[in-house]
């Protein structure tokens, strides 16, 4: 239990960081209170979690197979450790990297090989989450712009209808970041199997991995309701200008993307009909909604509406984080291993 502290510590950061760009452009538009907002992502990413995380743990499990719990503490601890630092300057980093970095870091300490062509499909996904979020969220946003033109709905009633179209698309982000970035939090714990499967009546009720997973999203839930305001804010309003209209863009986007990286379901129908699939690997939530913010802000201003100060501040952030995590765990399971005599390995 002490050596999953760490994967805890590491669900806290996301909820407080990542979690929080669910609904980040509702919030910094004031369409949803940020209490409310944080039920919501709180009940939905534990939901997600449980349900449908198996398909991004499996993947990044294969970037390296820690099976001694020491191993995997360090590793959580040191991606723990990166997103905190970016969380405390404000700034919306990805879970996905720091635990990248952390597992690159114990692979190098190990002497472990890394899986190049899963590292290379998990690193592709950095740079074709943003831009998908964005092109989604201009085809979305140039969409709703006709219909409404089309349609013209009385103004206190298109703003009751947006509230609540926010919300849905809030609950469905949650759901899918649950589902897709559980495998960040609780992964690299999976082959150590902490946990036993709870029985009822002799039926299993939970599996040992659904315990773990379980865990993680309510540790998730946590660092929502304690610490996501700073991030949300940055999100929502200091990136570019956005409308509630755009903020509901924006969320859809974001849960979309999420979704088609995290869905077994969607993968297994692309191969009964012969299609490429689309790999089941966590993929950035933070980098989901600065891409369709990116993309909207671009739509409706040009290059000049985009604050790229604050751009490259997160850009910064990005390409700290990995590197940061890997640092701290090859120096942390060191430390581990000859100071305190403990098996990493």
């Amino acid at each position: 239990m002490f050596f999953l502290t760490s994967g805890l510590f590491l669900g806290w950061a996301l909820g407080a960081n990542d979690a929080a760009n669910v609904f980040g452009t509702a919030v910094g538009t004031r369409m949803v209170p940020w209490i409310t907002a944080a039920i919501i992502t709180s009940v939905f990413v534990i939901i997600g979690a449980i349900i449908s995380g198996g398909g991004t743990t499996h993947t990044l499990g294969k970037l390296g197979a820690i099976s001694a719990l020491p191993g995997a503490f360090m590793t959580a601890f040191a991606a723990a450790s990166a997103v905190y630092a970016m969380t405390k300057a404000g700034l919306p980093v990805s879970t996905t990297q720091a635990i990248v970095g952390g597992i690159v870091g114990w692979n190098m300490f190990s002497g472990s090989p890394t899986d190049l062509g899963i590292l290379t499909t998990i690193l592709s996904t950095w740079f074709i989450c943003p831009v998908l979020a964005a092109i989604i969220a201009v085809i979305m946003f140039k969409s709703v712009k006709t219909a409404s033109r089309m349609n013209k709905i009385h103004l206190l009633r298109a703003d009751a209808y947006t509230r609540l179209a926010l919300i849905a698309a809030g609950a469905f982000g949650a759901y899918s970041l649950g589902a897709n970035n559980i495998a960040n939090v609780v992964g690299v714990f999976v082959p150590a199997k902490p946990f036993s499967s709870v029985s009822i009546n002799g039926i299993e009720f939970l599996s040992g991995t659904q315990m773990l997973m379980l865990a993680g999203g309510l540790a998730i839930a946590l660092g929502v309701m304690t610490y996501s305001k700073g991030v949300m804010t940055t999100v929502g309003s200091n990136l570019g200008r956005i409308s509630p209209i755009a903020a509901l863009v924006v969320v859809t986007s974001h849960s979309l993307v999420l979704f088609l990286f995290a869905s077994h379901d969607l993968e297994q129908w692309l191969l009964s009909h012969g299609l490429p699939t689309i790999p089941l690997v966590p993929v950035s939530s933070s980098q989901a909604v600065v891409g369709a913010v990116i993309g909207i802000s671009l739509v409706r201003g040009g290059l000049s509406s985009i604050k790229w100060g604050t751009l490259g501040r997160i850009v910064l952030g990005w390409v700290v984080t990995p590197v940061m995590a890997a640092l701290v765990c090859f120096i942390g399971l060191f430390i581990l291993q000859n100071v305190f005599n403990q098996v990493v390995i």
